[in-house]
């Protein structure tokens, strides 16, 4: 024996790509995939956020996106929009919401979580969440999500029973 490794055509160039995938972090595959397009969970895999395009170009909204409590039937529908003074991208998550006309008591009764939302770099910077269209975000921040699912009509026997941590990390990037 040699000692030298042989690489063969065709399966080798195969091989090739599928180690130079592997040793690309998983981190670093955000920045080729758009915000709306993202895919995070969170350290436990307890939840999976999902973005998807708003299609429209008149929403207030600058991203939409839910969270599923994985092993369960829980999904909860968010949004991310700007507010100013100071500028910050503001997002809320509902559960269960009625629909057709609904009035702010409403809304309340439903809301699961409501607050700021950040998109954390590689180096671990924070900024405000960026609308679709921009790179995705390495992290997400969600202050207070954790709790704030615990306490909500989301939480209980047959529903969500792990609360997250507050940071998601980017999985992938949905196609």
């Amino acid at each position: 024996m040699s000692g030298r490794i042989g690489i063969t055509a065709g399966k080798g160039v195969a091989a090739i790509a599928a180690a130079a995938f592997c040793a690309v972090p998983a981190s670093s595959l955000g920045a080729a995939c758009k915000q709306e397009r993202a895919v995070y969970v969170d350290r436990d895999g307890a939840y999976e956020l999902r973005f998807a395009p708003l299609n429209s170009t008149s929403a207030a909204a600058s991203n939409q996106f839910k969270i599923s409590a994985l092993k369960t039937s829980v999904v909860m529908e968010g949004y991310v929009m700007p507010s100013e003074d100071p500028v910050r991208a503001i997002g809320i998550l509902m559960f269960n919401c009625p629909e057709g006309d609904v009035t702010g008591a409403d809304l309340n009764a439903c809301t699961v979580w409501q607050g700021a939302v950040y998109g954390m770099d590689a180096k671990g910077e924070l900024d405000n969440l960026q609308p679709e269209g921009a790179m995705a975000a390495e992290s997400l921040v969600l202050p207070g999500l954790g709790p704030a699912i615990r306490e909500s009509s989301a939480w209980g026997e047959g529903k969500a029973s792990v609360a997250p941590w507050d940071v998601l990390t980017f999985k992938e990037c949905a196609t």
